[in-house]
């Protein structure tokens, strides 16, 4: 046999992994294996493979019986949709896409080159997690992989997809990652199995109940993005990829904009409903000034009273965070705060505009929310805001009540452009309870209490529910015309495009967590 026919027979049994039968068996659970994965997700004829040779170096447990090259990982490069990605894809045909060494030397050393070359970095994982067999070398893997995660963070984009069971130490890479993405029904995440928890607690759960999709993105929070299958999971990441930089400081991928950007929305003018107390949907308002109606929701099964969704604005990728008045009357709790501040870090950290619509009457009361830490959850989303140097534009639609106020990005957070809506009712707390407590006595004494509380009612939302007197003190720029709020934001972010904006110089700063 010549060397290149030594050489060809070499790559054909790489594309057969763990041998037909495992291919077989991958198939009939519902999944590709990694290399259909791989050839699904780049563009045609542009992935360059890495390390396809190496080999495991365990003789214990019967390893030394089962070398394959490429030790259940396939490693390497291409372009997606023109833009170049790292990828590594776990091979479950082979040792159950189990991580021993070599396997973690494989993607440690791909997340290294990501770095160096500033490109984001996608991981398909599919693996029974540690390999046994080869004991401490396994762990030391895994913290070889998280220590590279950490190092890259706020620098590339790091994404991980969930193809399959990903268990005990193999969760906490995709956790360190920017996105999660899960398949629905196939793919499952917990630091402990069913088996476990049934042996320690007594509680009797599936898989999928304890870790799968729909658990980790309407529960837990723990996921971003979740699918029906393996091909719309990977055409998701292809989208989110499209919004992002590939790199922090790189330029982000503008695209041409259709139609008027001097146009008005007027479907925007007949959103809000007369009265003040009844919802509408903010993904009307959401979708009123985005390109062509359409976005990117993050986290849309989980803390639904708020919304964090990427968008474009005359083809400049940004970031929305919305309330939703039809959930919780668009309440900040802890899960709110917490998704909130993910998602406002992880757009300052790639350069993403922050456009932030505030609807909400405060933070929701209760024993359940003190106990849980509210006031530390909320703390991160101040924090979060005001350390963000990226362009920050604020529309308040209605209600901008307390605290809720402050941590929707208000002017003394670092907001560049305020903006309200004619009917937004920017105050301490709303006209109920300011009456109330403002005006016990009188109430009390009057001889007609409702009478009473109803004309002062009236008199405090003259005064102060509306946007006017914020902006006679300067706390709004402009009080506009709903239609006019895509104008408004395309304007502020052409005029904000160059900013330029510095923290004080500190190793890093300490986050309420």
């Amino acid at each position: 046999m010549s060397k290149y026919a030594d050489l060809y027979e070499r790559r054909e049994k790489l594309k057969l992994g763990g041998g037909p039968d495992k291919i077989e068996a991958q198939h009939k659970k519902g999944k590709l294996t990694a290399r259909e994965r791989l050839d699904l997700f780049f563009d045609p004829g542009t992935f360059v493979e890495l390390n396809a040779y190496v080999r495991h170096h365990c003789a214990d447990l019967g390893m030394e019986g089962t070398q394959m090259d490429g030790d259940g990982v396939v490693t390497g490069y291409g372009m997606v949709k023109g833009q170049r990605v790292f990828v590594f894809a776990q091979d479950f045909t082979y040792s159950g896409g189990s991580l021993g060494e070599m396997h973690a030397m494989k993607i440690s050393e791909l997340q290294k080159k990501a770095l160096k070359a500033g490109c984001p970095i996608v991981g398909l994982l599919d693996s029974g997690g540690a390999r046994i067999q080869e004991g401490i070398n396994s762990l030391a893997g895994f913290g070889r992989i998280f220590y590279q995660n950490t190092m890259a963070s706020g620098i590339i984009p790091q994404i991980s997809v969930i193809m399959g069971p990903c268990a005990g130490g193999a969760v906490y890479s995709p956790a360190l990652t920017d996105f999660v993405f899960m398949v629905e029904n196939t793919s499952q995440m917990f630091l402990t199995g069913p088996a476990v928890i049934v042996t320690v607690t007594g509680e009797q759960v599936t898989a999928e109940e304890l870790g799968g999709a729909v658990t980790h993105t309407s529960k837990s929070g723990v996921a971003h993005f979740r699918a029906p299958d393996e091909k719309s999971c990977l055409d998701q990441v292809k989208n989110l990829l499209s919004y992002l930089p590939t790199r922090a400081g790189a330029p982000l991928p503008k695209t041409f904009s259709s139609g008027n950007i001097h146009q008005k929305v007027e479907a925007l003018n007949e959103i809000m409903p007369d009265n003040p107390n009844k919802a509408y949907d903010m993904y009307d308002v959401i979708k009123g000034i985005a390109d062509d109606g359409v976005i990117m929701d993050s986290h849309q099964h989980w803390a639904k009273n708020i919304i964090t969704c990427y968008a474009r604005i005359d083809g400049t990728p940004v970031g929305i965070i919305a309330n939703q008045p039809k959930v919780l009357a668009g309440c900040m709790d802890i899960d709110s705060s917490t998704k909130a501040t993910r998602f406002v870090r992880t757009c300052d950290a790639f350069g993403l505009p922050l456009i932030t619509l505030v609807d909400t009457s405060g933070f929701l009361p209760g024993t359940g929310q003190e106990y849980g830490g509210i006031i530390r959850h909320g703390a991160g989303l101040l924090y979060a805001y005001s350390e963000a140097t990226v362009p920050k534009i604020t529309i308040v639609t209605r209600k901008a009540y307390g605290g809720a106020y402050i941590a929707m990005c208000c002017r003394e957070l670092g907001a560049d452009m305020v903006y309200a809506w004619p009917s937004a009712e920017i105050a301490v707390m709303g006209p109920d309870g300011a009456i109330n407590i403002l005006y016990k006595r009188d109430l009390a004494a009057a001889e007609d209490a409702d009478a009473k509380k109803a004309e002062l009612v009236d008199m405090y939302k003259e005064k102060f529910a509306n946007p006017y007197a914020a902006a006679h003190n300067g706390y709004v720029d402009d009080v506009i015309e709903p239609g006019e709020t895509r104008q408004r934001i395309i304007q502020a972010l052409l005029i904000m495009r160059d900013k330029q904006e510095s923290i004080p110089p500190r190793k890093h700063g300490n986050i309420p967590f």
